[in-house]
């Protein structure tokens, strides 16, 4: 697929370009596939849409660096010069039909998909009734359910895995349609290690994305060839099969019509992914917190000038006899017009009402803390370790729904399908995924790269399209490449769309130590990390039945769940249970009671409930007739408050004892609040047990020593009930 590099040059400034000179193709589309689609035509009438777009969308950027100087708005970022393959991306896709994930500089592509100059005007002052947004994002985050525009994000190229995510889903849930995804991002967000894993993850599988790089030169103040080796993103992927590499010269609306015409067609050949090298300008400041003039010369702010696609665009149509100079007056003056009107409007649109704030920060149509998933279990069979009831579940929901899908590192039990009659099967590193694939077939239940942040990405764009992913990431301790996804994407994705778009994905991580050699890599805790992220739900099941209600619940929730499964209960035999029935739910946000007591509560989850249990035990045979209560909290975020709270009335004495390190760790939360809100009912300071501020040692002895134990709550719950 891949041919030989036609070297790209930089267009003379010397006006309308040579159009032979100004397309480099470096792969070839399998022509066979073509006729799935049919054509756009570039007719008189698509070409003057175009100017109309371009010049739209300068005026916005001139009006809105004008507004930015008043004060009247409060920031602004440019498309300038970008114009050409913005426009021509967006009126050669299809949007409603087609995804486009575009980037904060995408102006004209907005405009040519259908985002409106009043839509835009809206967001820029931070209005209510910004339908974007809702007030909550900057300017130029652009969003439309209706035109498959997903909400962007300002993170530079967080958006690729996404776009892998919503390719995938579109290939499972419609396999006859030949939709595209479009992605785009500047020069210098090519760097990210989002960019590569998506494009690893789009050749392998043959994604139709299209991969537009709209490269002005520049990232921020740092040159192209600072940021890419050899100064060239195409030339740089030239050993990627499947991918067809097109370089355009993108301040050339027709030669720009042209690549996107011929990526759209490999891509809806499905035939692999496409990537259009667009060489643009950037004639404005990177935003007006920038000024270009400190790190570009004038020369090169001259040279720029001479590219401007605002310049020869409406040259190119006044010498082809599809425009006139006067048509084109009228035009701009019909555009100024408008601007003015909707810049009115928009001054005059009243902000949120503080009201809203807390609004969309999770679903307003399932509600998991309700009493809907407060369900009575209806016992079958013998009983079965934690691991195996989460398969069994994941099974269950898996023939109940068809859009639930399993992947991640090892997930399958074996990549090549031809082999699966010869092998027992993987199933994953812990056996939570064994037969399913087997069972569902390899689309449902599949392996992926290593390559976290491409896992949580491609859980978000599935979600996005409605599907029901279930990613695992393999343990805990490598989760920190998906942060990004998970913080900044997935958490907020509903909030900052207004609803708009929404993350249904769980996130299945194995956590924790008392492994007995797991070391640093394979032992830590650090759900506090997650825990403090508005919109993500975590929950930390400590037994089997809770794994199987708590999962279920993750599920068929609309949130996104960090489900964290402890790797030492996996196959303990004391917490074992026989199966509670296929529509086991257990609300978010309610705590179990393990042991009830009157005299100190110890809170805590995971493993350490055990522990507690233990403790309380060896407590109460030495201080004959003082009980302990033990809670465990099941959900980390929420956490039922109303528990905690009718416990500590209850017994005037609390111990919060968690796996992770003592400072700054979950516990420090909820003695504030208990410290803060119940002081007036304790009787002593609420104590913690939590690990040593230090890594989890690979030495047995080491590692005893550092992780808190049964000896240390049974030295706290002395120390407290002795105050």
């Amino acid at each position: 697929m891949v041919g030989k590099q036609v070297g790209y040059q930089l267009p003379q400034p010397s006006g309308v370009c040579d159009n032979q000179r100004m397309i480099s193709r470096t792969a070839a589309a399998d022509e066979s596939g073509l006729s799935r689609s049919s054509k756009k035509q570039l007719d008189r009438a698509t070409l003057i849409q175009a100017l109309r777009i371009m010049q739209t969308s300068r005026r916005i950027d001139d009006r809105e660096v004008v507004l930015k100087r008043q004060n009247r708005i409060y920031f602004q970022v440019s498309g300038a010069g970008h114009e050409g393959i913005q426009t021509a991306a967006g009126l050669y896709l299809r949007p409603g039909f087609d995804w486009f994930y575009p980037y904060y500089r995408d102006r004209a592509l907005a405009l040519s998909c259908g985002i409106t100059p009043k839509m835009m005007m809206l967001q820029a002052v931070g209005a209510a009734e910004d339908t974007q947004s809702g007030g909550r994002q900057m300017p130029s985050h652009w969003s439309s359910r209706e035109l498959h525009v997903v909400t962007g994000s300002s993170p530079t190229g967080s958006q690729y895995v996404q776009a892998i995510g919503c390719a995938h889903a579109g290939r499972l849930m419609y396999p006859d349609s030949d939709e595209v995804t479009l992605v785009t991002s500047g020069d210098g967000a090519t760097s990210e290690g989002e960019f590569w894993e998506a494009i690893n993850a789009a050749c392998l599988e043959k994604l139709p994305v299209i991969f537009l790089i709209e490269d002005n030169g520049f990232a921020i103040s740092v040159p192209v060839e600072y940021q890419t080796p050899g100064g060239s993103i195409s030339k740089l992927l030239s050993g990627f099969p499947s991918l067809l590499r097109l370089e355009v010269n993108g301040s050339d609306f027709v030669e720009s019509w042209k690549a996107m015409e011929e990526a759209a067609a490999h891509c809806r050949a499905g035939v692999g992914p496409a990537l259009v090298h667009a060489h643009c300008i950037r004639p404005y400041s990177h935003s007006l917190s920038d000024d270009e003039r400190n790190y570009k010369t004038e020369a090169e702010r001259a040279a720029e000038a001479l590219r401007d696609p605002l310049s020869l665009y409406p040259a190119w149509l006044i010498e082809n006899g599809v425009m006139d100079e006067s048509e084109i007056a009228a035009m701009f003056a019909e555009i100024d017009q408008e601007l003015d009107a909707v810049t009115e409007y928009a001054l005059h649109a009243p902000p949120p009402d503080l009201g809203t704030a807390m609004r969309f920060l999770y679903s307003p149509a399932v509600d998991p803390t309700s009493h809907r998933f407060d369900s009575e279990p209806h016992f079958t069979g013998d009983p079965r370790t934690m691991v195996d009831s989460i398969n069994l579940t994941l099974a269950e929901e898996m023939a109940r729904d068809p859009r639930v899908v399993v992947f991640g590192e090892d997930v399958a039990d074996c990549s090549r399908d031809a082999n699966l009659g010869e092998v027992k099967g993987k199933g994953g590193v812990f056996k939570a995924t064994l037969g399913l694939q087997r069972e569902f077939g390899s689309k449902r239940c599949f392996n992926t790269p290593i390559a976290e942040a491409c896992i949580a990405g491609r859980a978000i764009g599935m979600s996005t399209r409605g599907m029901k992913p279930v990613a695992e990431i393999q343990f805990f301790d490598y989760i920190w490449p998906a942060m990004m996804q998970i913080r900044d994407e997935m958490a907020n994705i509903r909030w900052r769309s207004n609803n708009g778009f929404s993350c249904p994905a769980v996130m299945r991580v194995p956590i924790g130590g008392y492994l007995t050699g797991g070391s640093i890599y394979h032992s830590q805790c650090g759900e506090v990390a997650f825990t403090h992220i508005p919109g993500l739900r975590v929950v930390f099941p400590s037994n089997a039945l809770d794994a199987i209600g708590l999962l279920r619940t993750a599920i068929r929730s609309d949130d996104p769940v960090l489900f964290l499964e402890h790797k030492k209960l996996y196959r303990e035999p004391y917490n074992r249970s026989p199966h509670p029935g296929p529509d086991f739910t257990i609300p978010f946000g309610k705590a179990r009671v393990a042991k009830a007591g009157q005299d100190l509560t110890i809170l805590t989850y995971g493993a350490l409930v055990q522990k507690s249990l233990l403790a309380a035990q060896q407590v109460e045979g030495r201080l004959n007739g003082r009980t302990i209560e033990v809670i465990d909290l099941r959900s980390l975020a929420p956490y039922d408050w109303e528990a905690i709270t009718l416990s500590v009335r209850k017994t005037n004495r609390v111990i919060v004892a968690y796996e992770d390190t003592l400072s700054w760790g979950y516990g420090a939360e909820l003695a504030a609040r208990i410290a803060d809100e119940l002081f007036e009912y304790l009787d002593g300071p609420v104590k913690r047990v939590a690990a040593k501020d230090t890594w989890v040692a690979y030495s047995p002895v080491l590692e005893d020593h550092i992780l808190p134990q049964v000896e240390d709550l049974i030295g706290a719950a002395l120390n407290l009930l002795a105050y």
